[in-house]
């Protein structure tokens, strides 16, 4: 019996140990896993704006005979944006180091809970006295591409590259109010203008930034 009982504990110590080895090996596979796609999103983040950017300079370097040729080309990079889910334009914010890609309105990758969002009342940015409304979310996830939003101050440069165009804008405005579902856009109807909102993070209220057109190239 004591023999019986001594080759059981040496059964039990085993198993335990054998138990212990497989959940240490899961905890270190869903870390390596998580940090791989991470890894992979930032890659695929990057090759993206890559591809996007050579786009840009391919239109920017076309020459042009006369007026409707940029709005044509623009439409059909749209088009095939749409299909293919490309960005169709960037922003970028050297300040907070946002550098990030923008889908079309109708997009199903145009959403908040994906990536920064270009809202239905949106003006693309080559539409004069326009406004180009993008919201993102705040926090600490991945998806918080706007979580630096509450650093930029008045005269701040921020930038849409868009149709072969860099929009060029600086900070002219920035405002608190109450997350309700709507946001009162306080702007100078006269220019061509963009907006930046967030949540402030931990609270109730809405950040809402105003840049104006400053240039173009």
């Amino acid at each position: 019996m004591l023999k019986l009982k001594k080759i059981n504990k040496k059964i039990d110590k085993k198993s335990w140990l054998i138990v212990g080895s497989l959940i240490i090996f899961i905890g270190i596979s869903a870390i390596c896993g998580k940090y791989l796609y991470k890894y992979y999103l930032e890659r695929n983040e990057d090759l993206k704006i890559e591809e996007f950017y050579k786009v840009q300079e391919e239109i920017s370097e076309k020459p042009t005979n006369n007026e409707s040729t940029p709005k044509k080309e623009q439409a059909e990079k749209s088009e095939k944006n749409a299909k293919t889910e490309n960005y169709i334009g960037i922003i970028k914010i050297p300040k907070i180091n946002l550098e990030k890609g923008l889908y079309l309105k109708e997009s199903k990758l145009n959403n908040v809970n994906k990536n920064i969002q270009i809202l239905k009342e949106s003006n693309y940015p080559d539409v004069v006295k326009g406004n180009l409304i993008l919201a993102g979310h705040s926090g600490n996830s991945r998806i918080s591409y706007f979580k630096k939003l509450d650093k930029l101050s008045i005269d701040d440069e921020a930038s849409i590259f868009y149709g072969g165009i860099e929009y060029k804008y600086k900070v002219v405005n920035i405002y608190d109010i109450e997350k309700t579902g709507t946001v009162n856009i306080v702007r100078n109807a006269n220019k061509t203008t963009l907006t930046l909102i967030t949540c402030r993070h931990n609270t109730n209220k809405q950040i809402v930034v105003i840049c104006e057109l400053v240039g173009q190239n």
